[in-house]
């Protein structure tokens, strides 16, 4: 029931007439009170009213001597107010002479006053003229101060004028002076409109520019509209759009909250009821111009998420994006629908754009590749086994092969991007384009041996590079994806026309000398791959220092060894795994 009185009492107060300017302050408070506390205030006032009384009977005991005295300035009043009456009466008696006298001037001054009418006429109406005359420069200082109930007043009263004395030069002249001026009103009225206001003030300005009845309704409503969104323009453009991220993050924020109370005060302003005259609805005015700003909305979203190049960041732009749209449904403007097609894009492009990076700089790194073998690199089987499943580390072995530790550190990269931001309608085109660049991978290693010329050793490095791609890259990659999409890792693993010109290379080399394992690799070989168990020698297909003697190459195998660290690349990206399912 408290709520229900509330109701009832809150467009009851907006009725309240206010007296003056300083009423309204008390009016806003109370207005802000609670039921109950509005039940007090009639007994507060009552004690406020007792303590005014007490305080005047206060006064007046404190000041009775101010009191006397003016008693006694009454009499002495009315004491001279009855000598100037018997002055009078003697005054009375003396009039008729005046009177015959007057009557003796006015006839010989007949003449002179004929002659002088006109400007008497001019003096006795000077003050008058003066303040028309003067009206334009009050109703622009009025204009200027922000005073625009009075300069409404000041241009109805010389439009009347104006009606009433249609043939006085004066008063057309005083007119246009005063269209000049409403003129700058209604400019003033329209750029406040441009600017950051509240309902209130809109209703205010929408009240003056009715009165000033330059527009009909429903240019009044255009206009209304035009002025807003040249507000929402002016802060879009202010924001800086060198940096895309802060741009987007700026500009949903903007339609989040003021395109909502744009349509609010629209729809508090102007009431579409058709019932009444027909110049009351919009027909539809407000429907086009939100989808408007809709549709810039999202044209702005497709020129600028290509922009961003971080999958975190583009997740959180997605999610304010959908958070401004179900905001904005409050009002009929719910346009969560339209943006999967853009973020889907945005997210294939980035990860595609990533994947060719990867690509290039595995292209890069192998053409400029020496074929020397490294250093044995890998982990002891303890420390694998403490590992977990869902742990996607890159097998430290692919340290032993530079391009393809870069390739899938940009592998690794791209799913990092792609994880905060994975839509489940982009799994089958995203393994495409994984599968694409595989296959990429593939062709390039097929071309640089078909095109290259490598002696015995160089071949066998490249032959144990090629496994290396197919038993521990691309199981690796599959792996990778399939923590972003569950089941995803099967969609990649089942192309497995991808490797098929490496495999038939692989199978056309078992007839050559395969490299002897060395003791080394032997004692090493609980060292654990992504793929299995291997010997070190076999993965790498170096061969012994022994098939090194017999082929004459041991000094220059020195001198490759001295340019082994320019050949190693830091992988400490490798350690950099995408994130796990949460």
């Amino acid at each position: 029931m408290d709520y229900e009185a509330a109701d009832e009492a809150s467009p009851m107060a907006t009725l309240i007439p206010l007296a003056s300017v300083s009423q309204q302050p008390y009016v806003s408070e109370l207005l802000s009170f609670t039921l109950d506390r509005l039940h007090k205030e009639p007994e507060l006032l009552r004690v406020d009213a007792e303590r005014i009384r007490r305080q005047m009977q206060e006064v007046a005991v404190n000041n009775y001597r101010a009191f006397i005295s003016a008693a006694d300035a009454l009499l002495a009043i009315r004491e001279e107010v009855s000598s100037v009456d018997k002055h009078l009466e003697s005054l009375i008696n003396e009039i008729p002479k005046l009177t015959s006298g007057c009557t003796e001037f006015i006839e010989s001054a007949e003449q002179i006053l004929e002659e002088r009418k006109m400007n008497q006429t001019l003096l006795a109406n000077h003050s008058t003229l003066l303040d028309l005359l003067e009206i334009p420069q009050l109703m622009d200082t009025c204009v200027r101060n922000g005073n625009y109930d009075e300069a409404l007043d000041l241009e109805a009263f010389v439009c009347k004028l104006s009606t009433m004395h249609p043939k006085l030069p004066v008063i057309q002249a005083l007119a246009a002076e005063v269209r000049q001026t409403t003129q700058s009103l209604l400019h003033q009225l329209l750029q406040k409109l441009r600017s950051n206001i509240l309902l209130p003030d809109c209703l205010r300005i929408i009240g003056y520019l009715r009165r000033i009845g330059v527009f009909s309704e429903f240019e009044m409503r255009l206009q209304f509209l035009r002025c807003r969104e040249a507000w929402l323009t002016g802060i879009l453009d202010d924001l800086d759009q060198k940096n895309a991220y802060d741009y987007l993050k700026g500009m949903v924020a903007c339609q989040r909250t003021h395109l909502f109370d744009v349509v609010n005060q629209y729809r508090a302003i102007f009431a579409d009821d058709t019932s009444g005259s027909e110049e009351n609805y919009d027909g539809g005015l407000l429907f086009s111009w939100a989808m408007h700003q809709i549709t810039s909305h999202l044209r702005t979203l497709k020129v600028m998420l290509p922009k961003i190049t971080e999958g975190g960041s583009l997740s959180n732009i997605m999610d304010q994006c959908m958070y401004c749209a179900m905001g904005l449904g409050w009002v009929g403007l719910d346009f969560r629908g339209l943006l999967p097609s853009l973020f889907e894009e945005a997210v294939l492009n980035l990860f595609s754009k990533n994947m060719s990076t990867a690509v290039d700089n595995f292209q890069l790194v192998l053409d400029s590749h020496r074929w020397v073998p490294l250093p044995v690199v890998g982990f002891p089987s303890g420390s694998v086994g403490e590992e977990t499943q869902d742990d996607v580390t890159p097998p430290s072995y692919l340290m032993e092969h530079p391009p393809l530790a870069v390739f899938v550190n940009g592998v690794s990269a791209a799913m990092n991007e792609l994880r905060p931001c994975a839509p489940v309608s982009l799994k089958p085109v995203l393994s495409q384009e994984l599968i694409k660049k595989l296959q990429a991978v593939s062709n390039s290693l097929l071309r640089y041996n078909a095109s290259r010329m490598l002696r015995e050793n160089e071949s066998l490095l490249f032959l144990s590079l090629c496994r290396a791609f197919i038993e521990v890259a691309y199981p690796h990659c599959a792996t990778c994806f399939g923590r972003c999409y569950p089941g995803g890792a099967a969609l990649i693993l089942d192309a497995k026309n991808l490797y098929g010109g490496i495999g038939s290379l692989l199978a056309a080399s078992t007839s050559r000398v395969l490299p002897k394992p060395v003791t080394i690799a032997e004692e090493k070989t609980d060292v654990v791959t992504e793929n299995g168990d291997l010997p070190k020698e076999e993965e790498n297909g170096v061969a012994s220092e022994t098939e090194q003697a017999q082929n004459g190459e041991v000094d220059e195998e020195e001198e490759e060894e001295e340019e082994e660290e320019g050949e190693k690349i830091n992988l400490s990206s490798l350690t950099e795994k995408p994130a796990n399912d949460e």
